[in-house]
């Protein structure tokens, strides 16, 4: 009934001022209770469509007609302005990231996913229950959990060197949280960022979304090559444990290189660790802000990746002298993870069950890097696979005349995710490629997707063949 009233007044069909019958005579002649007309009365007096005298009939009110809908002999209102979003929000439409949404079912090679299959769901499940025993009052505690704050701090000491204090790290909904969170903090409009090319297009993203002057640098077999001749970086994104998406692990030697000279230039440095858990030969190298002894490179890590793509946490560990200003920012802009969260995420690390976790898969994970590096020698021999030390994803270069664009749509056709190397460099280059995730897929699995990459390569192949027709 209280639709119908107020279509009755917006359309004009009850005129302003006119007098509505009884709540009696509408009960009747509608056959339903006074007390729904009383109510529905009530709530259009609320909204402003009727008026309410004591001891008198409701009463359309005076200033309660909306434009009237268009209709015989009627003409229809001008079209209002269009709407437009800022230069922000138009600029999103341009990035290639993040990529397209695959399907809910995840296909081999998907890369940056775990195998949640082999994910400890029960022991998380206990963290979590005991967690919503544990969360703190409101009052009590700031958006960063000091007890997840003092456990990832330890795991990170022992396995990446970082020297720090507890409230150094802040706690992110995700990674690509946290470098939006630093391009917008650091970047002024125009400033120049230095980025490895090939590299993260999250990175990226964040860069240009902040209107940095974004210079993709080439890589050499130790990493980004510190060039001079560029122009002077307010900031350098850089993954050095294992490059996006090659995968090289830079050397002590390049790395001590790359801080001298963001010293000498004023840069800050964002180490992008996304994937740094997982080692497969030989023991990690200290992080950067591990190297460092004045703590100036940024760090910044996620959960999702060891853990669960579930678990949206990312974290980010801040130079001392930042610290004011990136709190600051960090309520602004709201970036805050859950307190039962980030407390179950404290008890899983400071348990031990995240390190028993992180070694078990870095087994798996490196069975499966093998296995997929000998499927692809035996069923794609035309790709050559550059081997990682650690992570989750490998490349897999091919031939420069290939479209890798096209294998890869031609591949997902099959039944099979990659993503395409060439879109991923930020200066001129030709190179060809297949960026193909191994970690959430068991050897069985594996093995069926390397023999559809080697069927697909073979009909591109024929293809280019082919001779061409002639009319």
């Amino acid at each position: 009934m209280t639709d119908q009233l107020r279509a009755l007044i917006a359309t004009g069909r009850l005129p302003q001022g006119q007098s509505l019958p009884s709540s009696r005579s509408l009960a009747q002649g509608l056959g339903i209770s006074r007390n729904t007309v009383t109510q529905a009365v009530e709530q259009l007096v609320a909204e402003g469509y009727l008026t309410l005298l004591p001891n008198r009939r409701p009463r359309v009110a005076s200033d309660a007609a909306l434009p009237a809908a268009p209709g015989p002999g009627r003409t229809a209102p001008a079209a209002s302005p269009q709407l437009r979003s800022s230069a922000w929000g138009r600029k999103l439409a341009g990035l290639s990231w993040p990529p397209a949404a695959q399907e809910a079912q995840p296909r081999a090679f998907q890369a940056g996913m775990g195998d949640e299959r082999e994910f400890p769901h029960a022991v998380w499940g206990r963290c979590l229950r005991l967690a919503a025993s544990r969360v703190p009052r409101r009052s009590a505690r700031g958006g960063n959990e000091a007890c997840l704050q003092q456990a990832l701090l330890a795991h990170l000491a022992a396995r990446r060197g970082i020297r720090a204090r507890p409230e150094q790290i802040l706690l992110v909904p995700s990674a690509q949280a946290g470098l939006n969170l630093i391009a917008r903090t650091m970047m002024d409009p125009g400033e120049v960022a230095w980025m490895e090319s090939p590299g993260y297009g999250g990175a990226h993203a964040a860069l240009m979304l902040a209107q940095a002057r974004v210079i993709g640098v080439p890589l050499d077999p130790a990493g980004l090559v510190v060039a001079n001749q560029l122009d002077a970086p307010r900031l350098i994104f850089v993954t050095p444990s294992h490059q996006y998406p090659t995968g090289r692990l830079m050397p002590v030697a390049r790395r001590l290189a790359l801080l001298a000279h963001a010293r000498e230039v004023g840069a800050v440095v964002v180490e992008d660790d996304y994937d740094g858990d997982f080692h497969y030969d030989g023991r990690p190298v200290p992080a950067l802000a591990g190297l460092d002894p004045d703590g100036t490179p940024l760090y910044v890590g996620t959960f999702s990746k060891a853990m669960s793509a579930d678990i949206r946490v990312g974290y980010l560990v801040v130079p001392a002298a930042l610290l004011p200003t990136f709190q600051l920012a960090q309520r602004h802009l709201g970036l805050f993870v859950p307190a039962a969260m980030q407390v179950a995420l404290a008890e899983f690390i400071a348990g031990g069950d995240f390190l028993t976790h992180i070694r078990r898969m870095t087994r798996l994970y490196k069975a499966r890097r093998d296995r997929l590096v000998q499927e692809l020698a035996a069923r794609a021999g035309s790709l050559a696979a550059e081997v990682p030390a650690g992570g989750m994803q490998l490349l897999a270069r091919c031939d420069a005349v290939l479209d890798d664009v096209a294998l890869c749509r031609a591949l997902a056709r099959r039944g099979v995710i990659a993503r395409p190397l060439s879109g991923m460099f930020y200066h001129p280059n030709r190179e060809q490629g297949l960026f193909l995730g191994f970690s959430a897929w068991n050897e069985e699995e594996i093995a069926r997707g390397a023999a559809t990459i080697g069927q697909v390569l073979a009909e591109f192949s024929a293809e280019m063949r082919r001779p061409p027709l002639h009319g």
